[in-house]
């Protein structure tokens, strides 16, 4: 996706714009914005009354076709804001269209042994999921997929706008690809994971053109109560017709109808749907896709946010650094136990321990000895391998003691010294052992992110208590929530901790946000109210996020969450102010209907308005106006400061409120003025 900001009224946006608030207004279109629907009913029938005064050659026909002409105008601006709207998030459509070609994969011909190399070249449309396909330098990544075999660097800048390239491997949580991205060098093996117009590129695509936009739960009871208004005010016009005829008062279907127009909440029902699309707009700016606008809502909500350690407070790519003989063990048995144990573990960790034990210990793969995988597995932290009757095993420290048949408090005073310093240090030991016997200690190596303690201190002062969730051991969790800055921390956590951890919170009232990019996230991201999933994550927890960070940088759910708040105060104060300003309305009309009847209503005319037929017109001209002056706001929302949220209610009651009441006063005159001196009216 293009990093370049699309400008607020860009004017090829603006043209589109335009030409679709026309299109908008027909009917099927329409009803689904009940207020406007409303508005143009009676636009049609005020136009009906026009037509007929023009053949009949009455009095007030330059009356009745101005209030028609603004009645048509306050339609056409609503659906122009929407449309505005809408063509922002089909200009980024637009962009990510263009990244999209019909690329050429190249599949190997047996699934089941892709290693003979033997492939055939297919369109990428052609793919299914399943398929393996082979991916070199240069070439374009056809569809996505999880890499099963390799390591390259890959150019995402198509989805994410970054140039940096990023690497892709097998095993671990940078596994996944996305179609449409370009291989630098080296190669990698891909398995389809999905099949042609349901990518990740192509998703984006439909949710960015507002294809699969749905009202969100507080817009849909926001709805409901402008329709309530509406028949409201409905209501009370046709019943003061009738007490206008029993008063001796004649009022004409259209100053009825300009009364109604200017009372029902056009202001508000008009920019709703704007406000919504706006907020998702806002996200993709910041490069983060949401796939519903209730997901935007709850992280204006959000009260506590659980993080991921690894990747996410710290750069994820744990290293080892030192090996550690237990008492009764040496350094050599240590590492030739350490590495065998790790030549066929594909993750970060493991990799590194083979690295260090070849550059500083001088092992040789060529020592690899055959025996049976023990693979590493979220819910027993640890792998290894059987060489005829040794069971090596490395992994969490309280793990390997399990199988040892020890505890720690038991453990060799040495063992218990190592593990208590590596992780005092920040660090992450692991605990290498040959059947019961306690071999040593591997010091693994995680740097926390230099920013991310002031990012947790910005979190806070919006009131969001911070948890980081590790697999690490408490001695250690601790070590790095202190450096991170974090509020609490759950320490040796699994899939099932996480998850428990939710639903409690959850159970208490309070909305959860998490962060993830592992396969082992996913399950946390589903249940979370906002659950972000890094784009360099698995295609799994993708899946299960409601919203992707394509710059996979976890600290950006601090901009997400001023967005949530962003799109709830702009649409409560724009409320606010659409509520308020019918006060000058109805001191506007209300005298112009009656006073020839009651004089004494006169004043009520506290605004010096020129004639009744200048203040009906007037109300309406500025009931038109006032959407287009709105609709910056409604696209960029009001500004967000971490203060408390009775000081934001004070400050937009101030604004929004007093505001909505005095504007219209001075809009309505300063329009009166240019009827009368225009002879309008």
């Amino acid at each position: 996706m293009s990093s370049k900001p699309i400008a607020l009224f860009d004017p090829g946006i603006l043209h589109r714009a335009a030409m679709d608030a026309v299109v908008k207004l027909a009917p099927r279109q329409l009803v689904r914005n009940p207020v406007m629907f409303v508005t143009g009913v009676v636009a049609l029938l005020v136009t009906l009354v026009f037509i007929r005064d023009l053949a009949t050659g009455r009095d007030d026909l330059a009356f009745t076709g101005q209030i028609a002409i603004w009645l048509w105008f306050t339609v056409l601006f609503a659906n122009f804001a929407e449309a505005i709207a809408e063509g922002r998030g089909k200009a980024q459509a637009d962009a990510l269209k263009r990244t999209r070609s019909d690329t050429m994969a190249k599949v190997f011909l047996h699934q089941d042994d892709s290693r003979d190399d033997v492939y055939e070249t297919k369109s990428a449309l052609e793919l299914r999921t399943g398929d393996i396909v082979l991916v070199e330098a240069g070439d374009t990544i056809p569809a996505d997929g999880e890499v099963i075999e390799g390591i390259a660097s890959v150019n995402e800048s198509a989805i994410t706008g970054e140039s940096a390239p990023v690497i892709r491997e097998s095993g671990g949580d940078r596994s996944a690809v996305t179609g449409g991205t370009v291989v630098l060098s080296d190669w990698i093996k891909v398995r389809v994971t999905a099949a042609p117009g349901s990518s990740f590129l192509d998703r984006m695509i439909a949710l960015v053109e507002g294809a699969e936009r749905q009202k969100t739960p507080i817009e849909l009871a926001l709805s409901i109560l402008l329709v309530g208004m509406t028949l409201i005010f409905l209501i009370a016009v046709v019943t003061l017709w009738g007490l206008a005829s029993y008063s001796g008062t004649i009022l004409s279907v259209t100053v009825l109808i300009a009364l109604l127009v200017t009372l029902i909440p056009t202001t508000i029902g008009g920019l709703l749907s704007a406000i919504g699309i706006a907020g998702m707009d806002r996200l993709i700016r910041f490069n983060v896709i949401a796939t519903s606008g209730r997901a935007v809502e709850a992280a204006g909500d959000v009260d506590t946010l659980l993080l991921d350690k690894t990747g996410t407070i710290t750069f994820g790519n744990r290293l080892a650094t030192a090996f550690i003989p237990a008492p009764g063990s040496d350094k050599a048995t240590l590492v030739e136990a350490a590495f065998q144990s790790s030549l066929a573990d594909e993750t970060p960790e493991g990799r590194s321990i083979v690295a260090l034990a070849k550059s500083k210990y001088g092992a040789s793969e060529q020592a690899e000895q055959a025996g049976e995988i023990i693979p590493f597995s979220a819910q027993t932290r640890l792998s290894g391998i059987d060489i005829g009757g040794r069971k090596l095993r490395k992994g969490a420290v309280d793990s390997v003691l399990k199988l040892a048949g020890l505890s720690l408090e038991v453990a060799p005073s040495g063992f218990r010294d190592a593990v208590q310093s590596i992780a005092q240090s920040g660090g992450t030991p692991l605990a290498v052992s040959d059947g019961a016997k306690l071999l040593g200690v591997i010091h693994l190596k995680d740097v926390v992110k230099p920013d991310i303690k002031a990012r947790f201190a910005e979190l806070r002062a919006m009131g969001i208590r911070t948890v980081m969730v590790t697999g690490d051991n408490a001695v250690t969790a601790a070590a790095i929530a202190s450096e991170a800055g974090v509020d609490d921390y759950i320490a040796e956590a699994t899939p099932q901790d996480k998850l428990a951890y939710i639903k409690a919170e959850q159970a208490k009232g309070r909305l959860i946000a998490m962060c993830g990019d592992g396969t082992n996230d996913a399950p946390a991201l589903a249940q979370a109210d906002v659950g972000v999933a890094m784009q360099s994550g698995t295609q799994a927890a993708r899946e299960a996020g409601n919203m992707v960070d394509l710059d996979s940088n976890p600290t950006k759910l601090i901009e997400v969450t001023e967005i949530g708040k962003q799109l709830l105060m702009t649409r409560g104060s724009l409320t606010t102010f659409s509520i308020a300003n019918d006060v000058a309305k109805y001191f506007a009309i209300i005298p112009a209907l009656f006073v020839a009847t009651y004089p004494e209503l006169g004043a009520l005319n506290v605004m010096g308005l020129t004639s009744p037929q200048s203040a009906i017109l007037s109300a309406v001209i500025f009931n038109a106006l006032v959407i287009i002056a709105l609709i910056p706001l409604a696209l960029k929302g009001i500004a967000y400061r971490p203060v408390g949220a009775a000081a934001l209610l004070r400050r937009n009651l101030l604004i929004y409120g007093l505001g909505g009441l005095v504007v219209p006063f001075v809009g309505i005159k300063i329009i009166d003025v240019a009827v009368a001196g225009l002879g309008l009216a």
